[in-house]
């Protein structure tokens, strides 16, 4: 009784991985490939619940959604002859199973082999290119002949490349340094230049304004001089005017002017003669009708 209870749970479990061996689950976005003993045939693109001949089929899943391809940084030389750190990526989707799996089998592989196509067109396009191509708009041409030849030799992979970028181009740490060492000398020699030129126009606009500060005030010292005389002048003929028109005033001011003049500066003590001629006006006014009474 016991051995036929254990030949039943046998017989159970040997139904229940059969049926568990012959069934499969494809999701959105995967395809799959179903082999049989070594031999491909058929594809499955429906998702949904499959039935495989079990321990004899083996199904092979890929995905159809875009899958990123990221190689690491690689140095490139331009045509030019000048190196340049490049770092390419691309997006790509397997689009016929049977040619993937034929060529690459696995993902993995197919990343590997992509990474050596992708590196490979990419030396050979920026190789035919100057540097300065890559900061116009012929890094869209560049970039468009590098996908053009991957998705060429992708092709009978079963893989389709879809966009290929440059996600990195730059020039190496060394090229970059001296480049920058060559810019910074180049800026300090500008500077010492500019530096040098306005010394020189400084010096030239204060020569200018100390010639026209000399001009200005010899032009100046001239007028005032000019102005001087012609004050003196007039001054003189006013004089000579009043002189001939009332000669006894005209000596009157004039002593007047004298007083004023020689007692202006003087202490307040004054010790003189009490006849002498310089106080004759002081002590007695001006004779009228007399010329020399108006006389100090």
């Amino acid at each position: 009784m016991k051995s036929r209870w254990l030949a039943a749970a046998a017989a159970v479990a040997l139904a229940l991985d059969l049926a568990v061996s012959s069934i499969y689950v494809i999701s959105e976005g995967e395809q799959a490939l179903v082999v049989r003993l070594g031999a491909p045939v058929a594809v499955v693109e429906t998702p949904g619940l499959k039935f495989k001949v079990p321990f004899i089929d083996t199904v092979y899943v890929t995905s159809t959604r875009s899958l990123l391809l990221e190689p690491q940084v690689e140095q490139a030389i331009m045509g030019d002859q000048k190196r340049l750190e490049v770092q390419p990526y691309a997006r790509y989707r397997i689009v016929d199973p049977l040619r993937f799996y034929q060529a690459l089998r696995t993902p993995e592989a197919a990343n590997v082999q992509l990474n050596l196509l992708v590196s490979s067109a990419a030396r050979r396009a920026l190789g035919q290119a100057p540097l300065r191509a890559l900061l116009t708009g012929e890094r869209g041409r560049i970039v468009d002949a590098i996908r053009t030849e991957v998705a060429a030799k992708a092709a009978p992979l079963g893989v389709s490349v879809d966009e290929v970028r440059l996600r990195r181009a730059d020039l190496p740490f060394e090229t970059s340094q001296a480049i920058y060492d060559r810019m910074k000398s180049e800026r300090q020699r500008e500077a010492k230049e500019l530096r040098a030129q306005g010394y020189e126009w400084a010096q030239q606009i204060q020569s200018k304004a100390d010639h026209d500060r000399t001009v200005i005030l010899s032009e100046a010292q001239r007028a005032s001089a000019v102005a001087r005389g012609e004050g003196d002048a007039e001054a003189n003929s006013a004089l000579a005017d009043a002189f001939s028109q009332n000669p006894q005033f005209y000596a009157m001011v004039r002593a007047l002017q004298t007083y004023k003049g020689a007692l202006a500066n003087s202490g307040p003590t004054m010790i003189v003669s009490p006849d002498a001629d310089f106080l004759r006006l002081l002590k007695s006014g001006p004779a009228a009708g007399s010329a020399e009474g108006a006389k100090p």
